[in-house]
């Protein structure tokens, strides 16, 4: 068999376009080159400017190019017999088949496979499955991306790894994978052909997995991890001092790293966190970036857990920190400590993957979008061979893929613990029994507010406990002290009960049902019968509702916000006009739920008692757990339409281009200090919280306030330091404001307003070519700038990307600006935080506005009233210091390395300008601040950027 991997440049996407030119790479059944052939095409349409500058494809290389016909001609040969091979290959040979048809060719008839789906399945965990992306992660040298010949040998060399692996697999997976895709596609066929293959040349006994209920996994019982070290005797760090502990961390630093240098802020630090947890008090602790925070905590954390036999607690914002810990700097101690210790990283429950439930979904072939589903359960299938954890990060789903996994995630209320076969290689249980052995349990806020409200039964026991991006936990609390409910909360829950005749857990059950003898089970048929009916039902109120509710939000004033995304705050005392048909609704849903759940539960527990097969023990724990869910969610629902004002806010939120289908309830608690207090800074010994941006104007205030520490430092329980950045911002970062830029009235930018910033954000960038980051605190804004600065970049080779343009992805947005340095990147909300472009990649930031909260948010409007009845003043004392905070964060884009040197463009006069501009200008630590007209921009910053070059040719 052979197989000829083809990649195709064209003048475009449409029928109507080009080939530019054909890269063909022929393998033969070993994978091994055979053949290659390549050559231009010469178009009968003029080649697009975007396509010679994603390709580097002009006129001239084509002139004297051969006629398609020509090239097909010398292809038509070595394609025959072949299979096709494409990165994408539907688009690869729709392009082909056009080309052979219009040139009185037979069409290509033969097999195709793609390799994106091959990476799909065979490569679960990789982050991006574009050919660019993969080529990197496989360490392929690809020397003209968008060229045909350079991308067909990537995609050659892509395939042959992904066969090399299909072949390698344990036979059990190919098993289920060959039954999984069973669809009569090419693909099917190909699994197929290589399981007869492996079948054929079996080799007995594989050690590297674990085989259980016909899976091959990699994973070996939990029961089997132990601490790190043994329990008996005194703690091996008795007899060292902290001050020896750090000479001998600093002593195989400097035999490990030659270009060590100690960083006199993160030895402060290291003291500073080791104090408060040996003296049981708080402590607020701003570390710029630089100070190398998270080595920090842990490595004064450990030494101070592992001598007092005390269990230390991390919490991050992110799931992203968490992954860098585990995967970064984790691993960096491991080598540098004088002994040996446990970390564990420990998520919500919905991170990890239940086995019992995967196991029964394919089993029963419960597959709600049957050829997405299975290939989501095939990158499964080979994933179980390969994680350690379970966890669904490690994992690059497709949309749907969320959807199956929500199908197959552990969770409390389905969960048979001891009783499941599973239960010694389950993988959230693994992480809960690694997170009581550990020496630190690295989790997230989300999980450290879940755990309060499970009355701490999820976490180990800790007393000690440090929060890193603190900044966040006073936003999180109130989440998750709050309230929450969504058009999806019933509807996915009823989808998974029934979604056709033979979809769903109740269809299912009847089906296993029926085999069985009982007496009882025409009874249960009957039952199954009637609810399926009763929760259709339900569903149709539900929607009802639903609707009802968002015409509230479609009719409210501010109806289009940012990102089409709208709120409507509901107030007690003032309900919309038509409340009472809402709450006769919602007294619809409720009765019905009653009724209904009570039948289903009182089914599900007979059957439960009398029926032994394990099938139908399992759909009857999986749908106890969605009969838990939605009383959940009927409870919630019944208090929300109370609107209780006295401690929260209430509040709609939906996109208006989805309409009631994005529509969300909230009722969140407008203060959450006294809980933050109760539930945290009254109980536990220390709590270290930590983060870039904790002070405004050099002060601590703000963040005390809220988050119930005031009071706490006059009584000696907390102390408040600010390390300095070991950067010398005033030789790495110039901050310039034109002074007589327009200054913006609402959140749209007025004609003039736009006009100006493009052709000053046009000139700046063409003098740093590329490598900007533009910061907005409105998408539309965003939108606005978009088209009219990619026309002004047109005739140079600057690329615009823009955050819901070109992605929504911020990683993808990320990797694209740094895989192309002559970018400028066009960012909102989520890159004023977490995003890290060390080095050139970034010379110049841009911040269009201040990062003001919207005024008419339910919550930011809630804060304010309470702040007004407590004769402040919200401005002062709410919105300019979150703006600062977000402001800050936003900045320290730019300086991520002792190296860096970049510019700041604040487009924004309101910091030179009004009484509160200082609250900003002074919380950045240190950097050059400028302001002059804006012609002057451009020189000053050519001047500026030609000392630097100046200097480093020097």
């Amino acid at each position: 068999m052979k197989y000829a991997v083809l990649d195709l440049e064209t003048t475009g996407h449409s029928a109507s376009d080009d080939i530019l030119q054909v890269g063909l790479v022929l393998l033969d059944d070993d994978l091994e080159v055979i053949h290659t052939y390549n050559s231009f095409v010469k178009p009968t349409i003029a080649i697009p400017p975007f396509i010679t500058q994603l390709t580097g494809i002009d006129e001239a290389m084509v002139a004297d190019a051969p006629e398609l016909s020509d090239v097909l001609m010398d292809m038509i040969p070595l394609l025959d017999d072949a299979v096709l091979v494409a990165h994408n290959v539907n688009f690869d040979a729709g392009f082909l088949n056009q080309a052979l048809d219009r040139s009185g060719y037979h069409t290509f008839a033969g097999r195709r496979l793609d390799t994106i789906e091959l990476l799909r399945i065979l490569f679960p965990s990789i982050t991006s499955y574009q050919l660019g992306a993969v080529s990197e992660q496989f360490g392929i040298t690809h020397d003209h991306h968008h060229r045909a010949d350079s991308d067909a040998m990537a995609t050659a060399v892509i395939f042959a790894k992904s066969v090399q692996k299909l072949r390698s697999l344990p036979l059990l997976t190919l098993q289920r994978l060959s039954s999984l895709v069973d669809n009569g596609s090419d693909l099917s066929w190909f699994i197929t052909l290589t399981l007869k293959q492996v079948e054929q040349n079996i080799v007995m006994g594989v050690p590297d997995y674990d085989f259980f209920n016909q899976f091959a996994l990699k994973a070996r019982e939990w029961t089997e991890e132990k601490p790190a070290r043994s329990e008996e005797g005194a703690s091996p760090l008795q007899d060292m001092s902290f001050e020896q502990y750090l000479d001998e961390i600093k002593q195989r630093f400097i035999e490990q790293f030659p270009n060590y240098e100690e960083r006199e802020a993160q030895t402060t630090m290291f003291h500073e966190v080791f104090d408060s947890l040996d003296s049981k008090r708080h402590l607020l602790i701003e570390a710029g970036t630089g100070t190398g925070k998270s080595l920090g905590y842990l490595i004064p954390a450990l030494y101070y857990g592992i001598r007092q036999d005390e269990k230390i607690v991390v919490s991050t914002h992110t799931i992203n920190l968490q992954e860098q810990l585990r995967h970064r700097d984790v691993p960096l101690l491991k080598q540098i400590l004088p002994i040996e210790f446990r970390a564990s990283i420990f998520k919500g429950r919905g991170n990890y993957l239940c086995l019992r439930k995967f196991e029964s979904k394919i089993n029963t072939r419960d597959m709600m979008s049957p050829v997405d589903d299975a290939i989501t359960a095939s990158q499964m299938v080979v994933w179980l061979g390969e994680t350690e954890t379970g966890d669904q990060e490690e994992l690059n789903f497709s949309n749907k893929g969320t959807d199956f996994w929500s199908t197959v995630a552990s969770d409390a209320d389905s969960c048979l613990n001891r009783a499941c076969p599973w239960f010694k290689r389950c993988y959230y249980h693994r992480a809960k029994h690694e997170a009581n052995i550990a020496d630190v349990c690295i989790t997230n806020h989300s999980m450290l507010f879940t755990d309060i409200q499970a009355d701490h039964r999820l976490l180990p026991t800790y007393s000690h406990l440090i929060v890193d991006e603190a900044h966040h936990v006073e936003e999180v609390a109130s989440k998750h002290l709050g309230m929450q409910l969504g058009y999806y909360s019933i509807t996915n829950a009823i989808t998974r009960m029934f979604k056709d005749s033979r979809s769903g857990l109740l269809p299912s059950l009847r089906i296993h049902l029926q085999q069985e003898s009982d007496e009882r089970v025409q009874g249960w048929l009957e039952t199954i019968d009637t609810i399926i009916p009763t929760f259709t039902e339900v569903k149709e109120h539900w929607e009802r509702l639903f609707e009802m509710l968002y015409s509230f939000v479609q009719a409210s004033p501010d109806a289009t916000g940012e990102n089409n995304q709208s709120v409507y705050r509901l107030r007690g005392d003032s309900l919309p006009e038509g409340w009472s048909e809402v709450l006769a609704e919602e007294t619809n849903i409720h009765t019905e739920l009653i009724r209904v759940l009570k039948t289903a539960e009182k089914m599900s527990e007979e059957i439960k008692d009398r029926i032994d097969e394990l099938a139908v023990q399992a759909l009857v724990t999986d749908l106890n757990g969605v009969l838990r869910d939605l009383t959940r969610v009927k409870d919630d629902l019944r208090s929300f339409m109370k609107v209780d004002q006295t401690t929260d806010v209430f509040w709609l939120e939906a996109n208006m281009t989805y309409k009631h289908r994005s529509l969300h309830l909230y009722a969140v608690p407008i203060d959450v200090s006294s809980q933050l207090q109760q539930y945290l800074f009254d109980v536990k010994d220390s709590i270290i919280l930590t983060s870039a941006t904790l002070s405004v104007q050099k002060s601590f205030q703000f963040a005390e306030e809220q988050l119930g520490l005031s009071g706490f430092e006059e009584a000696g329980r907390l102390r408040t330091v600010q390390l300095a950045s070991p950067f010398n911002y005033r030789e790495q970062a110039l901050v310039i404001i034109p002074r007589n830029f327009p200054v913006l009235k609402g959140s749209a930018g007025e004609p003039a307003f736009i006009s100006m910033l493009v052709s000053s954000l046009a000139d700046a960038v063409q003098q740093t070519n590329g490598r900007m980051l533009v910061l907005f605190t409105s998408y539309r804004m965003l939108k606005q700038v978009y088209d009219p600065l990619k026309a002004a970049l047109a005739a140079t080779s600057i690329q615009v990307l823009g955050q819901g343009i070109d992605s929504g992805n911020r990683t993808k947005l990320t990797r694209r600006f740094l895989q192309q340095p002559e970018s400028v990147l066009l960012g909102t909300s989520s890159f004023w935080e977490g995003v890290d472009i060390p080095g050139e990649a970034l010379t110049c930031l841009a911040i269009v506005r201040l990062p003001f909260q919207p005024p008419n948010h339910p919550l930011l409007e809630a804060k304010s009233e309470l702040l007004q009845r407590q004769k402040q003043n919200p401005f002062m004392k709410l919105s300019i210091p979150q703006a600062v905070i977000r402001f800050k964060q936003g900045f320290g884009r730019l300086v991520r390395t002792a190296k860096d040197k970049g510019i700041v463009i604040i487009y924004d006069t309101r910091v030179i300008e009004t009484y509160y501009g200082k609250h900003f200008l002074y919380s950045l630590p240190g950097p050059k601040i400028e302001h002059m007209h804006i012609e002057q921009i451009v020189p000053r910053m050519k001047e500026w950027l030609g000392a630097e070059r100046e200097e480093e040719n020097g």
